[in-house]
This record gives C-alpha cells, sequence and structure tokens, in this order.
C-alpha cells in the first residue's frame, strides 16, 4: 500500500509547524510514529483551544 504524498506534506507541515522540528527529525520518523506524534499534538491543540 502506498501512501499519498499529500498526506505525508500535511503530516510533516502539521509538525514542523506546532513542534519546530526540521524536516529530516520528522522523516526520521517511522510512518506510525508521525501519526502517533500528530494525534497526540491534534489532542493537545483541541484540549487548548477549548479552555480558550
Amino acid at each position: 500500500m502506498t501512501y499519498a504524498t499529500d498526506r505525508i506534506h500535511e503530516e510533516i507541515a502539521y509538525l514542523a509547524y506546532h513542534l519546530h522540528w526540521g524536516l529530516d527529525d520528522i522523516l526520521d520518523l517511522e510512518h506510525a510514529d508521525r501519526r502517533r506524534y500528530q494525534e497526540h499534538v491534534a489532542d493537545l491543540v483541541t484540549r487548548a483551544s477549548a479552555k480558550g
């Protein structure tokens, strides 16, 4: 199975924006780890915005 290039770019941009990590650091992550980080960051962002 291939993973859509647009989706990979979205994950990279999201993590780089929120965690201030470089491209090489993000690309060094396994796909599952990158997705896990993205999900955790999204949860934190959601909780922070709910607090207003």
